[in-house]
């Protein structure tokens, strides 16, 4: 598209670091160092979007970390201060920050430098520092929902793919499959809510800090949804001989 369009067209090239709505989809080993070779070659500005990735739901502090790549700006919200007050704002490298000593932006928002919402934020950096909260998601995912939902992968067909890091995971269900509801109203009688995403996903988002016999128990709950749900359709559905 830079090729097509030309360098001088683009500013600034704007991606979620690891895409959350759209399917928690985090990207391949090398991608973010490629994107960021693209966008020096250009000049053109790297800037992640981390509201829903950052602040410790991927396991690290920003969601590009895991990725060994530095962006020209982040835009952060949500996780900042837990969703206390809302509140969101961009981190920037000091070369873009220097730009605005002689050149003032010319924006600003009715409620800018909030200070209840800003002091919310302080307070849930200091909680999340002094709980070790981006260390409890990043090993909450290596030892406990990857293993837990790579094993559901292996064990129920209907399940096509399992992806995330930390406490941000995703179950996409094969094509054609339309048990997800089932499969949530299932989930929600014996305790355990379960977010519906799209037509064809489920999201795993718990909390950084939740404890690990919950978080176990959540996850057994959802395998036994899957045994019970998935035998129902293939009872009502059996498999025909052809001869």
């Amino acid at each position: 598209v830079i090729a097509i369009e030309g360098p001088g067209s683009f500013a600034a090239l704007i991606m979620e670091t690891v895409p959350g709505t759209a399917g928690i989809m985090p990207p391949p080993a090398g991608y973010w160092a490629g994107v960021r070779e693209i966008c020096d070659r250009y000049g053109i500005l790297m800037i992640c979007d981390e509201v829903m990735a950052g602040f410790g739901r991927t396991g690290a502090w920003f969601a590009i970390d895991n990725y060994g790549a530095q962006p020209d700006l982040v835009t952060f919200a949500k996780g900042v201060n837990s969703g206390y007050v809302p509140l969101g704002g961009v981190a920037m490298t000091q070369e873009i920050a220097d730009t605005f000593k002689d050149t003032p932006y010319p924006g600003g928002l009715t409620y800018s430098g909030h200070p209840l919402a800003t002091a919310a934020a302080v307070a849930t950096i200091t909680a999340m520092e002094d709980e070790d909260a981006v260390g409890s998601a990043a090993r909450l995912g290596t030892d406990i929902i990857g293993p837990a939902l790579t094993g559901m992968k292996e064990e129920f067909p209907v399940i096509g793919d399992v992806r995330g890091l930390g406490c941000f995971w995703a179950i996409e269900f094969v094509d054609g499959y339309e048990g997800q509801k089932a499969l949530a109203a299932a989930a929600r009688a014996k305790g355990l809510v379960v977010f519906v995403a799209g037509t064809n996903r489920l999201h795993i988002v718990p909390p950084l800090n939740i404890p690990d016999e919950v978080l176990r128990e959540g996850l057994a709950i959802l395998e036994e949804v899957f045994s019970e749900v998935t035998a129902q359709q293939d009872a009502a559905s059996p498999v025909k001989a052809v001869s």
